[in-house]
């Protein structure tokens, strides 16, 4: 993966809870994000390990917020991950991601 704001930002991973449906899961889809790393919320939503902590941080994400960080399952991320800012690589981002930079002290892009 080439560089880009976000792998040196990962605010986005540290800011919100991550939910989605159980059918994204490793057990439920080959590319599925590991079960190992969620949470069950209901019968069908589950939710990214660490994101519903009262300083959230993604079990995935590895890194420095900021500085550089990297998705551990980038290949096999949830839906809401795909969906979250996506011209920030670019260095176009939106309310959200200025809302999970300011966060952590960081510039809106």
């Amino acid at each position: 993966m080439r560089e880009d704001h976000c792998t040196r930002c990962g605010a986005c991973c540290c800011a919100f809870r991550v939910d989605f449906h159980h059918s994204e899961l490793a057990s439920r889809s080959s590319d599925g994000v590991p079960d190992a790393l969620t949470v069950p919320l209901t019968a069908t939503l589950v939710r990214m390990r660490g994101t519903d902590a009262t300083a959230p941080r993604c079990v995935a994400l590895e890194g420095t917020v900021g500085v550089g960080v990297r998705c551990g399952i980038y290949d096999r991320r949830p839906s809401p991950c795909h969906e979250f800012a996506p011209y920030a690589a670019l260095g176009i981002g939106d309310e959200a991601c200025d809302r999970a930079r300011a966060r952590h002290g960081l510039p809106p892009l």
